[in-house]
């Protein structure tokens, strides 16, 4: 089971390495940003541990959530339950449920988001912002427990609500491929289209430290939550730079970040919050 997930996180690894590295260097959003920049080797181990290890321990703790409560509710676990779900909701065809679950995912994960932007959620949250050169590779800088939450937020209500949990497996690859192209070195921002799908500007402006910037697009996937929300921030013409945390340092180490969140003391805290 651990060498099936090396490998298949090895191949993801690779493919998208050579897709971006195409991409970022014909299309480039800050031209003079490396393609092996300052914190690619940290954010290369992250790639490994987020998608073997951060993600089974959201599973197992998704699980310990849902499966007492189906116990209260009566329903047994079994494989149909896994592979169709249950009531009107798993009666549909896969596809039209992965549609669903992006929706409602999205929507919980918006306000997740927003959550671990606030108090002391932040120290989490802070990992995924610390990187000061951004691409494709930052959207796994990500805390363990910063993953468990945003998981399990997403997964709880999709579950309760009778989704096959097979249906969030058909488009997982997707929305990390996705994930990772919102963080990449690229200028697009879909001009119209900008308020139905999340872009590679619309994202990078979240992860900017430019005071007009901080506590805004939340959205992974659907930027009318930001809009309906006022947290929508996208001037036009004008590409996102000087990325990271504003008025904190993380070094680029593992081990500190793994045990930033604990520390009592906090230097430098940042001073504008939501």
């Amino acid at each position: 089971m651990l060498e099936r997930k090396l490998f298949l996180a090895l191949t993801l690894y690779l493919a998208l390495t050579l897709f971006f590295g195409i991409i970022q260097a014909a299309y480039p959003s800050i031209r003079s940003q490396r393609t092996w920049r300052k914190g690619s080797r940290l954010d290369s181990f992250y790639w490994f541990f987020t998608l073997i290890f951060s993600q089974v321990l959201s599973t197992i703790c998704i699980a310990a959530i849902v499966v007492p409560i189906f116990w209260v509710l009566g329903r047994t676990i079994d494989m149909d339950v896994l592979t169709e779900g249950y009531g009107y909701l798993g009666s549909l065809p896969h596809w039209l449920q992965g549609l669903a679950i992006v929706f409602i995912g999205d929507f919980m994960g918006y306000w997740t988001h927003r959550w671990l932007h606030t108090g002391r959620m932040w120290k989490i949250h802070a990992i995924h912002h610390s990187s000061e050169e951004l691409d494709w590779l930052s959207s796994v800088r990500v805390h363990p427990i910063n993953d468990i939450i945003s998981r399990t937020a997403q997964s709880f209500p999709v579950l309760l609500l009778g989704f096959a949990p097979l249906s969030v497996e058909i488009y997982a690859p997707f929305l990390t491929a996705y994930l990772a192209f919102i963080h990449a070195n690229l200028p697009w921002s879909y001009g119209p289209f900008r308020y139905l799908i999340a872009s590679p500007v619309f994202h990078r402006w979240h992860h900017s430290r430019e005071i007009e910037a901080l506590d805004k697009n939340f959205a992974g996937l659907f930027p009318i939550f930001d809009v309906l929300f006022g947290t929508f921030y996208m001037p036009e013409k004008c590409q996102p730079k000087n990325f990271g945390l504003y008025e904190e340092y993380l070094p680029m180490n593992f081990r500190r970040h793994l045990l930033y969140p604990f520390r009592e003391s906090n230097p430098g805290l940042r001073e504008i919050e939501s």
